[in-house]
């Protein structure tokens, strides 16, 4: 059983910066692959960056070169730094974590809301 918890959402202004955190409970964290997703209001999730048990990155293409995903396996923390904030980055992110194992159940935060104001 794996247990995610969101932090560091809230109000930004174009162009500012937030840093997102997910602390994961469980076994075995160091393999799994983590997640951020977001969910705009009226539209359905979409993975924002994620980053495999090596450090294998990817990113959605509205987010390349503004946010960057990063991991501590010790600690169990998956990261999210966002900068050049778009209004567009609006929405409730939210932390996902998975086995690489077809089958494997993927787990979910409650997630954190981000608002950025033009």
């Amino acid at each position: 059983q794996v247990q995610l918890v969101e932090s560091g959402g809230g109000l930004a202004q174009t162009g500012g910066s937030l840093r997102l955190s997910c602390a994961a409970s469980g076994s075995f964290f160091s393999s799994y692959n983590m997640g951020w997703y977001r969910q705009a209001p009226g539209k359905q999730r979409e993975l924002v960056a994620s980053i495999t048990g090596g450090g294998t990155t990817n990113y959605a293409d509205s987010v390349k070169d503004r946010f960057t995903i990063s991991r501590d396996n010790a600690k169990k923390m998956v990261y999210l730094q966002m900068n050049s904030l778009k209004p567009e980055d609006t929405g409730v992110y939210y932390c996902n974590s998975k086995r690489p194992i077809p089958g494997s159940m993927s787990y979910w935060g409650k997630g954190t809301p981000v608002t950025v104001s033009s």
